[in-house]
């Protein structure tokens, strides 16, 4: 039965969720409206017959706190503050706030989490190359709080809205660069194998080597975690190869400026011994010295349209399913990237380093 208007029939309703899941009536009303002061098991077992029940809580967006969650994997980087940035435009211009959460790099945050959104019942949730188990999903769903994922960690399925970046192109967009340039070793530090975008822009860069007949060299790629630390530990490996490369694909600026790093502790200049590449296009790519060619990812749109689109949803104006957007990414070419070195000599470090010939012999 579902309920229907009037008090009587919602009454009903509510009863019969309750003797069905074994619980008080109390216990009910405390599930929907979101305290904590529930068993887990006992939570799960009735908003399982809510769903059932067709049961929807009323209100609508009178009965939301005047908020915006906003849920990251780690908080702790430029790229973060360009996308709190696109929020807060949103935001401010619909009068709500922003509420900053961290999962400790967990890519879904936990049960806990969950509860306390669906008892502040925002007028939405944006997740950031983070995504909903199938518990939290269900819990914000029976509670009326719409969700978007930003950069999905994985795919987040058909029935999940998502906004991305077209992170294949830029891969191959950056790479296909380094090859016009006459590169044709180009080493390439990837970001974590578990998120998508990491994994298409790659796939971007394999992609832009096979087309143009080169190899993909499988010692040329290194594994990275975004960080700027991972980017100078994968440079040094690379950059002290007996063949290194004379290019190289960061996965994001923050690993470009460590394989900037790496570059200068082994006697190598960029551009002139070693071209780089990065991905995001931070403000510090423009600061940095040479400036970092880049693939600019539209960070701070990405972030509005999210915001927007959370909005809609909780307005009704747009179905959920199937809401897929992807932003296009396009390269910056600034002062990192030039033609190879004509004359090569040992790595660095092994015996003469690598860079131009003395064209006074």
């Amino acid at each position: 039965m579902k309920p229907g208007n009037s008090a009587e029939a919602r009454t009903a309703t509510l009863a019969e969720i309750a003797r069905e899941a074994g619980v008080s009536a109390p216990t009910v009303s405390k599930v929907l409206n979101g305290r904590a002061d529930v068993a887990p098991a006992t939570r799960t077992r009735v908003e399982e017959l809510l769903r059932g029940h067709g049961y929807r809580r009323r209100g609508g967006e009178a009965g939301r706190s005047p908020l915006i969650d906003l849920v990251f994997h780690e908080l702790e980087s430029a790229w973060a503050m360009e996308v709190i940035r696109g929020v807060e435009n949103v935001a401010r211009d619909e009068g709500l706030s922003v509420v900053l959460s961290e999962s400790a790099g967990r890519l879904t945050p936990g049960r806990t989490w969950a509860d306390q959104v669906a008892a502040r019942r925002p007028h939405g949730v944006i997740l950031v190359l983070s995504g909903l188990d199938e518990a939290g999903r269900a819990l914000l769903t029976s509670r009326s709080v719409p969700f978007v994922v930003m950069d999905p960690a994985g795919d987040p399925g058909d029935d999940v809205p998502s906004i991305g970046a077209t992170n294949w192109q830029g891969g191959l967009a950056a790479t296909r660069h380094l090859i016009e340039l006459g590169h044709t070793r180009i080493g390439a530090i990837t970001g974590p194998s578990r998120m998508m975008c990491s994994r298409a822009r790659i796939d971007g860069y394999r992609a832009a080597l096979e087309t143009a007949g080169l190899p993909v060299a499988p010692e040329l790629i290194r594994p990275g975690t975004f960080h700027h630390e991972s980017g100078h530990r994968a440079g040094l490996d690379l950059l002290r190869l007996p063949d290194r490369p004379t290019a190289v694909f960061a996965g994001n600026d923050l690993q470009a400026l460590g394989l900037y790093e790496a570059a200068r502790e082994l006697g190598l200049r960029v551009p002139e011994d070693l071209s780089v590449v990065g991905f995001d296009d931070l403000p510090v790519a423009r600061w940095v010295g040479p400036p970092l060619t880049t693939v600019r990812q539209p960070l701070t749109e990405m972030a509005e349209a999210a915001a927007k689109l959370v909005l809609e949803l909780g307005r009704q104006e747009r179905p959920a399913a199937g809401t897929r957007m992807e932003l296009a990414t396009r390269l910056v070419v600034r002062s990192s990237t030039a033609a190879p070195p004509r004359v090569t000599g040992p790595a660095p470090g092994t015996g003469g380093g690598r860079g131009r010939s003395n064209p006074e012999g």
